[in-house]
């Protein structure tokens, strides 16, 4: 599958979380996407990523401030952001750019147009840094008309600039011409737009141009145009020539430019691929005009582009708006590019050029992205949010698995796998040996290896140390190699089986006896007396033993929920029961009894 590039104009991320935290029913929910189908559903970044199908998410006029940024916003799990916030007017335009680790990951990053901004925590601007470090393209001097300031251009949040390996991705803003008053600086910010792309050409790179640019570029981009202009009494060619869409259609091929073209732009730069895909076709509108409701009738204009350098045309496979989905003023639109693309006539995938070198192979990943891969201008790398995690990591990703460290001992402990003997013997091996180093809660008495986890649970407690005293009460159990672990839970109460052969030199020396596994006796016998006969009756097919005789526990069960049985006196006789019915103390009165008071069970 290609790579997808969606751009958006949301009117004002700073209502989605408005709305998402304290679940306002105002106009707010007209004016955010999370109001609207299909964003309601599950209301969250990561899920309005999904249903939009983007690799690469452009959203302008976030409208929000460095602290309105929330988890939620920032670390999206499985996605990479770069914001542009605006300087002074807080909670004004701006841009950020979304992309998907997965799929693409940019090598520089860089905010505004111009490049007299500088990095975080740095002092040095874009266009100052060391040539491997910095974009490319900055407008050389006597290049801009110099109607504005260039630190007020780069000022306002408009412009994030990312750098693949395949192209340089302009994500913008442009001003809008709302009252005629800010014409200066919306004309400076198209001229500077206009150079930074044509530099970045002439350097080789190949470009792709997105955002809301608030300009049209023919009648088929906006609805009663001709209407409008007989009222005002404007020609059409009067209309496009105006300052900013005659620089626009100068800067896109197929652009109707009236009379000869202006200096250092006689050649256009970029391809409009929504019309490349759908040259003629009529209501292709992206922007609507909330206020008058023009939406269900469709009447507004295309302003949203994805525009993209002349040596990449080939490159995409498809261009459309999604006018379907609310949220916003505007809808989103987007350009595909294909899976497999043509660079000097040999196929490369595309991802392979949309990562650094030694990610993806032939479409295949090599390696998964990790934080060393973040920029400096990333989001995640922002105080609040650096070395910080969505909690879904929690629940979605595996930890890492601890590395158990032992206390080290002089002879190498055998793995879990092997069987009881070799374990067995390793054992005896090493309480014969002094470990090198010991926890603090190791005494400085030897004492048995235990396994590792994961092993036998229980040591053969056959194996004491000489310094530590037996129990008396507590039987032993003969030392026996087997090669087979336990294998149900009986094991845990059957006694084993005690072979004449199985006993060792050192039991037949010991005089005390074999108990019961289950330790439920703590007399001692000899060895040679008949307990041992009585072990083997017990683990023999069909002979329940004394761990478990079910005539017993059901006649102690009968004798605690059963009809109660009446005691006896002291001669051996059964008490008479006597029921009291009279109201009182003593309800009632005693009936005859055959025996002395003090055989009578009273049953108040």
């Amino acid at each position: 599958m290609g790579v997808r590039i969606t751009s958006w104009n949301v009117n004002g991320i700073r209502y989605i979380l408005t709305q998402r935290r304290e679940n306002l029913k105002s106009n707010f929910c007209n004016r955010n996407p999370f109001g609207y189908q299909p964003w309601r559903e599950k209301r969250t970044f990561e899920a309005m990523f999904d249903i939009l199908e983007a690799d690469i998410v452009v959203m302008q006029e976030t409208k929000i401030q460095r602290k309105d940024l929330q988890d939620d916003m920032v670390l999206v799990p499985g996605w990479d952001v770069y914001f542009s916030l605006p300087k002074h007017k807080k909670g004004y335009a701006g841009v950020a750019i979304y992309t998907r680790n997965a799929t693409c990951m940019p090598i520089r990053a860089e905010e505004g147009i111009i490049g007299v901004l500088c990095p975080p925590n740095s002092s040095t601007k874009f266009r100052e840094l060391p040539p491997d470090q910095q974009i490319g393209g900055y407008p050389r001097p006597g290049q801009l008309a110099g109607l504005v300031d260039e630190v007020a251009l780069d000022s306002e949040g408009r412009c994030v600039i990312l750098e693949f390996p395949a192209f340089v991705l302009i994500g913008t803003y442009s001003p809008a011409n709302s009252d005629g008053t800010r014409d200066d600086f919306r004309l400076g910010f198209l001229d500077a737009l206009d150079v930074r792309i044509r530099n970045l050409i002439a350097m080789g790179k190949r470009v792709v141009l997105t955002g809301d640019l608030n300009v049209i570029r023919s009648s088929l981009d906006t609805s009663n145009l001709f209407e409008r202009l007989r009222k005002e009494g404007m020609t059409v060619e009067d209309f496009f020539s105006t300052p900013s869409r005659r620089l626009f259609n100068q800067l896109v091929f197929e652009g109707h430019v009236r009379g000869p073209r202006d200096e250092n732009r006689e050649q256009p730069a970029l391809w409009d691929l929504g019309r490349l895909f759908h040259p003629t076709r009529e209501g292709m509108f992206t922007c609507w005009d909330t206020k008058k409701n023009t939406r269900p009738a469709n009447v507004g204009s295309r302003i949203d582009y994805v525009l993209c350098s002349d040596d990449m045309k080939a490159w995409f496979e498809d261009s459309n708006i999604q006018e379907g989905l609310m949220g916003s003023d505007h809808c989103p639109v987007y350009a595909t590019m294909k899976e497999i693309v043509s660079i000097d006539g040999e196929e490369v995938h595309i991802r392979d050029i949309m990562n650094p070198p030694r990610v993806f192979k032939d479409g295949i990943r090599l390696r998964d992205w990790t934080t060393k891969d973040l920029l400096p201008l990333s989001a995640k790398l922002i105080p609040e949010f650096d070395r910080r995690r969505s909690i879904k990591d929690m629940f979605f990703k595996k930890p890492a698995t601890p590395k158990t460290t032992l206390a080290p001992i002089s002879e190498p402990s055998e793995a879990p796998s092997q069987d009881l003997a070799k374990l067995q013997s390793s054992t005896n091996e090493e309480s014969t040996s002094t470990p090198l180093s010991q926890p603090e809660s190791v005494t400085s008495a030897t004492s048995p290896a235990k396994p590792r986890a994961g092993g036998l649970k229980r040591t053969p407690s056959g194996v004491t140390s000489a310094s530590r005293p037996q129990k008396k009460t507590k039987a032993i159990l003969a030392k026996e190699p087997s090669s087979k672990g336990q294998s149900s839970l009986m094991g845990f109460f059957k006694p084993k089986t005690t072979d004449s052969p199985g006993v060792t030199s050192d039991m037949k020396e010991d005089p005390k006896s074999i108990g019961e596994v289950d330790g439920t006796t703590d007399i001692e016998t000899p060895i040679e007396s008949s307990a041992s006969d009585e072990v083997k009756g017990a683990s023999e097919p069909g002979s329940p033993g004394k761990v478990f005789d079910p005539i017993e526990s059901k006649e102690s069960w009968s004798k605690l929920l059963g009809k109660r049985v009446m005691p006896k006196c002291e001669h051996g006789e059964d008490c008479i029961s006597l029921v009291t019915k009279k109201a009182g103390v003593n309800r009632g009165t005693f009936p005859r009894f055959n025996h002395t008071p003090h055989c009578i069970d009273f049953n108040l």
